[in-house]
């Protein structure tokens, strides 16, 4: 098997337009000023990538309801970026642009939405597992040896 046939998640339509969001993110993030470093750059980077990693994320997953979470995520994460963009056109930062940046968003929204609609038909492990999402158990946090009575130095 060669590397192409190997690719899963990165051969996903949806995949591939939230790439071109992303780079479009960090076109964008190129452009901010200074002042913009930590507040509005960091988010629009931030979310950009959470797009592709929970896409990523979804896809390894085994249960259909454990990948939508993911999946659902990523829409979010999705319109998280698109109203950055708007915020950075808002700001005077980028300029006739923002239409053509609404269109990618919008249209990877639709395509992401469409694999949603695709994953929820399929329903991977409902016979196995059922209706229930898949969770790992919570670990358990013990403090035996902490007087609460007494004052911390």
């Amino acid at each position: 098997m060669n590397e192409k046939e190997m690719r899963g998640f990165e051969d996903l339509d949806c995949y591939k337009l939230a790439l071109q969001v992303f780079r479009e993110a960090y076109r964008v993030v190129d452009l901010l000023p200074a002042e913009e470093k930590y507040n509005l750059a960091d988010q629009l980077r931030r979310a950009a990538t959470s797009i592709l990693l929970n896409i990523a994320e979804g896809y390894g997953r085994y249960h259909y309801l454990d990948c939508l979470r993911f999946y659902y995520i990523a829409r979010g994460s999705m319109m998280e970026t698109l109203s950055a963009l708007i915020a950075c056109n808002e700001r005077g930062y980028t300029s006739g642009i923002l239409e053509k940046q609404r269109e990618l968003c919008h249209s990877a929204l639709r395509s992401l939405n469409g694999y949603i609609r695709y994953v929820r038909g399929q329903q991977q492990g409902r016979q196995e597992y059922g209706e229930r999402i898949l969770k790992e158990d919570a670990p358990e946090y013990k403090i035996d040896d902490l007087d609460l009575d007494e004052p911390i130095s």
